[in-house]
C-alpha cells in the first residue's frame, strides 16, 4: 500500500509556505516603521491558503500548444499583499506602520507556523515508526 504524503500532512505544508511569506511581509513592515510614506502590508491568510491548496490540487502543469507561445510558470506567490487599514491617525510622515500591532501579528504567525511544524514532525515520526524505523 502506497503512502500518500498529501493525505498524511493535509494542508500543513501549504500553510507553512503562506505563513513563511507572511512572516517576511510583517518583518518588512517592522523594518520600515520609520520610513516616511511606507504603508503596512499583510496577506489575507485564508484566501492565500485556499489559493495555495487549489494550485496543489490542480497539478501545477501547463503545456505550450504552439512554439511561439510564452512559457508560463505556475510558481506564483502564495498570497497577494494588500495594504492594511490603519488603526492610528497619520503622524504626518505618511507611514501607516503600528509597530506593536506588527509585532503581535508576527508573534501570532510564528506560533501558528510552529504548530504546523510540530504537527508535521509528529506525522513524520509516526510514519517512520509505521515503516519499522525507530523514530525520535
Amino acid at each position: 500500500m502506497a503512502i500518500s504524503f498529501d493525505k498524511a500532512f493535509g494542508i500543513h505544508p501549504q500553510a507553512m509556505l503562506v505563513r513563511s511569506q507572511r512572516a517576511e511581509l510583517l518583518a518588512s513592515n517592522i523594518a520600515n516603521a520609520d520610513t516616511p510614506g511606507y504603508k503596512a502590508k499583510d496577506i489575507d491568510f485564508a484566501s492565500a491558503l485556499k489559493a495555495a491548496n487549489n494550485r496543489q490540487l490542480s497539478g501545477n502543469s501547463l503545456a505550450r500548444t504552439h512554439p511561439e507561445h510564452l512559457q508560463a510558470s505556475t510558481q506564483m506567490s502564495m498570497g497577494e499583499a494588500k495594504f492594511r487599514v490603519t488603526n492610528q491617525p497619520d503622524t504626518g510622515d505618511g507611514n501607516s506602520v503600528d509597530v506593536q500591532v506588527e509585532r503581535n501579528l508576527y508573534t501570532q504567525n510564528a506560533i501558528e507556523y510552529q504548530a504546523s511544524l510540530r504537527f508535521m514532525n509528529g506525522k513524520i515520526s509516526g510514519l517512520k515508526k509505521a515503516l519499522g524505523g525507530q523514530g525520535a
